[in-house]
């Protein structure tokens, strides 16, 4: 067992709605987490009338919503980090509508099928103040408008291709003050989302079809 002798934090997190085990070693959260969520709050003081806006960037399947959502956690145990609040990029997908309009459905969570503009406008709206911000909704699977009010002075803008160099998604990065890329492995991701695509009753073609269409 590799975790034999290291002390570990063992966590039950809210994410996306379902009830998750979350596990970090000591070392990890006292020489990662915790140093980096003190270098946000020291960019956040240096302009406390003003929103910081962080982009944590990675492929699909890498834990982005769960890493967040620890990060919320340890700022709410220490009283000397601001509130940290999560922004997920999923709720800028088009409508279901508009992808069935322009063949695009099957080929959803690919940078074409989401609404940049609207990205960038609500991001916009970040900088400037408190506001809302739209989430996706796992059940219907399509956005729900407004669904989130946005109020801490620190927010993390999680999504999967936040930093593309695209034209498109280049633009967001006038909203950014500080971002985050992870790396992982493409072959434990592509067990994961296929891994995950089968929990929810979709066949095995039809799940690695859809990772080679639009996460691969």
């Amino acid at each position: 067992d590799h975790l034999k002798g290291i002390n570990t934090v063992k966590i039950e997190l809210t994410v996306n709605g379902l009830r998750v085990q979350a596990q970090y070693s000591d070392d990890e959260i006292e020489n990662v987490h915790k140093p980096l969520l003190r270098m946000l709050a020291a960019l956040q003081a240096v302009n406390p009338q003003r929103r910081t806006v962080v982009f944590l960037c990675a492929p699909p399947g890498t834990g982005k919503s769960t890493l967040t959502t620890f990060w919320e956690y340890l700022a709410q145990q220490d009283p000397e980090l601001p509130a940290i609040q999560t922004l997920p990029m999923d709720g800028f997908h088009h409508y279901n509508s508009w992808l069935d309009a322009h063949q695009l459905r099957p080929f959803k969570g690919a940078p074409e099928t989401f609404n940049v503009a609207k990205l960038a406008e609500n991001l916009c709206r970040v900088v400037e103040g408190d506001c809302t911000w739209p989430q996706y909704d796992r059940q219907k699977h399509d956005p729900v408008e407004d669904a989130l009010d946005v109020t801490a002075p620190l927010v993390i803008v999680e999504g999967n291709w936040l930093l593309l160099d695209d034209e498109k998604w280049c633009q967001l990065a006038q909203f950014c003050d500080f971002s985050i890329f992870i790396n992982a492995p493409a072959t434990a991701l592509r067990e994961r989302l296929v891994g995950r695509k089968l929990a929810g009753g979709v066949s095995l073609a039809d799940a690695e079809a859809f990772y080679d269409r639009t996460d691969g």
